[in-house]
């Protein structure tokens, strides 16, 4: 459950740091952050690590917060948040077969 609850967490946040209006005028746009910032791989991975961190300061999942772990939950969010992306967008669930 806590991993389940660390992926949905992963997942919001990532889509809010992509695509939230709300960062609009603060989100980069050019340059390496401006990447990082229109990929939701890359910005999950980041966010993963970040929530990895601050693990133990939060009441929401209680995960290890080692080195490697951290790394570790990078590249769940990362992998997880992608593929939700590309799964689910503003209009519902992207079912597309392939041809």
């Amino acid at each position: 459950m806590e991993l389940l609850l660390f992926i949905l967490s992963a997942y919001g946040l990532t889509q809010i740091l992509c695509y939230g209006k709300i960062l609009d005028n603060w989100r980069p746009t050019t340059g390496k952050l401006g990447e990082l910032f229109q990929c939701s791989m890359c910005t999950g991975f980041w966010v993963g690590v970040f929530l990895g961190g601050i693990d133990p300061f939060t009441g929401l999942f209680s995960l290890s917060s080692n080195f490697v772990d951290i790394f570790l939950l990078g590249t769940i969010s990362s992998g997880t948040s992608y593929i939700l992306d590309k799964l689910v967008a503003d209009d519902g669930i992207q079912l597309k077969k392939g041809g």
